[in-house]
């Protein structure tokens, strides 16, 4: 027996209108909704709360910007290579999201995941991942930074500011226990930090965490865009390229 052909439940068009989610994009939200409020509805197939739009809003600024990291090097780079081609240097930088950089929530919120679910409660099940992680020599997605020490300033304000939008804040403690945990299991303190804080957070909010990390691509392309934009007014990629290309040294002739 032939399957039944596949349906789609965010947009359709007339000759007439456009709709999405059942809402009249023309009447109902142009105008009517923000840029966050409307990511929610079409992902979530309904209309956010106001904690989940604060939130959400408060996640998406905070990975937008943190400097000439690879993944605006990327965009440089390639746009001063191709700058016909705008779209393609922000596709460079967003390919950078990854379980590295920027995108290490979904790990993290797997974690957060298996300490809510585990019968033998989040303390008992934080310990196991921790000595889980130490003995397989893991990176724990969610915990360390190269340049914020002791601790990411990002994480504790956002978790500040979804315990004061009143979340119910589960996720949020499970992933202090972990840290907790890790600690204990590393032998040194290794902070929460942005991308962990996020993956809490996004999870207080309903947002499935098989599509966190596009999270993470939407903040990141609009912060990419800035970085092109002052790349045409001060030029970094020749630089960048000259630097690399004459700090490396070759030695191929002795290999």
């Amino acid at each position: 027996m032939s399957q039944p052909p596949p349906t789609t439940a965010i947009c359709h068009a007339t000759p007439e209108a456009i709709f999405v989610r059942g809402a009249n994009l023309v009447d109902e939200l142009i105008g009517q909704v923000s840029f966050t409020e409307m990511i929610l509805f079409q992902m979530l197939g309904q209309r956010p709360t106001r904690t989940q739009t604060v939130l959400l809003d408060a996640v998406l600024v905070t990975l937008m910007e943190h400097g000439l990291t690879p993944s605006a090097i990327a965009t440089r780079l390639i746009y001063d290579s191709a700058p016909e081609a705008l779209q393609s240097a922000v596709a460079a930088g967003v390919l950078g999201v990854g379980s590295t950089f920027i995108g290490t929530m979904e790990g993290c919120s797997a974690m957060i995941a298996e300490m809510l679910e585990a019968p033998e409660g989040v303390p008992a099940r934080a310990a196991a991942i921790a000595d889980r992680l130490r003995a397989e020599r893991k990176p724990a997605h969610g915990f360390g930074h190269p340049h914020h020490k002791p601790d990411d300033p990002r994480s504790p304000r956002l978790f500040e500011v979804a315990l004061r939008e009143g979340v119910p804040g589960r996720h949020i403690a499970a992933l202090q226990t972990l840290s907790r945990e890790i600690d204990r299991a590393f032998g040194r303190h290794l902070t929460i930090n942005a991308t962990g804080a996020i993956a809490a957070v996004l999870g207080e909010i309903g947002i499935p965490q098989p599509v966190m990390r596009g999270i993470a691509v939407i903040s990141r392309a609009a912060g990419l865009v800035g970085h092109i934009w002052e790349e045409r007014q001060r030029p970094s990629a020749r630089w960048i390229w000259n630097t690399v290309e004459h700090g490396i040294a070759y030695d191929g002739d002795a290999a």
